[in-house]
């Protein structure tokens, strides 16, 4: 009996804590979620899709809303302009949000979508009237920068927010993680809790950085919007 007694106790040392499970379990479903983003971040038609969702369609959009408020209606321009800050951020955040995405080529989209906007605005309005497309001084030269400047902001802002929301997602699936790495430092040392302060140190800290440079980047949206038309 006392025999059978020993086998199970050393079978039962031999087993793998929890908090070992735990760790191995976190870390074969962030190499998945890896994996697949790989996977979709390779496919040619994603990029075709995401630029074609994500860029033309809120383009045509934009112009859409200037034909209506500026040709059909005739009404307030500031309405146009409010929309012009509001549209291009919901498909940056979720564009953003889904997956990670390489800053630079995106940034270079923006600057399309904000230019491609304003002049195609201009030319909409030329059919109308037969005015030039083109600016024709300084003065119009920088009003035309600064829509530009509050469309790519706009765009800018949901680029951050939604890359906060990704990060989120992407830490939620890591605390298990470092979760495992907490219990396990603190069995094996009196550093546990500075260990746990740390990280939640580190997580408040990309949470609310994020969050203050969105921040910065909408107020800069709607004054570049707006300076124009209330002065």
């Amino acid at each position: 009996m006392m025999t059978k007694i020993a086998s199970l106790e050393g079978q039962l040392a031999k087993a793998p804590s929890q908090e070992v499970n735990e760790l191995r379990i976190a870390e074969l479903e962030y190499l998945l979620d890896e994996q697949n983003q790989k996977l979709a971040n390779r496919s040619l038609f994603t990029w075709i899709k995401d630029i074609a969702l994500y860029l033309i369609v809120p383009l045509l959009l934009l112009l859409l809303a200037h034909w209506l408020i500026a040709i059909v209606y005739d009404t307030k321009m500031i309405y146009l302009r409010i929309i012009s800050m509001i549209l291009p951020l919901p498909f940056a955040y979720f564009l953003f949000k889904a997956h990670a995405h390489k800053l630079f080529p995106w940034f270079i989209g923006v600057v399309f979508l904000a230019i491609a906007s304003v002049i195609g605005m201009s030319w909409i309005t030329s059919l109308a009237d037969h005015s030039p497309v083109w600016p024709q001084n300084l003065f119009e030269w920088r009003e035309v920068l600064e829509y530009s400047a509050s469309i790519a902001f706009s765009f800018l802002t949901g680029m951050l927010l939604g890359g906060v929301a990704y990060a989120n997602k992407q830490r939620r699936r890591q605390s298990g993680i470092m979760s495992a790495l907490i219990k396990v430092a603190s069995t094996q040392s009196a550093g546990g809790v500075s260990i746990q302060g740390m990280h939640g140190l580190m997580k408040a800290l990309q949470e609310y950085g994020g969050t203050v440079v969105a921040l910065g980047t909408t107020a800069v949206s709607i004054y570049t919007g707006l300076k124009g038309i209330i002065g």
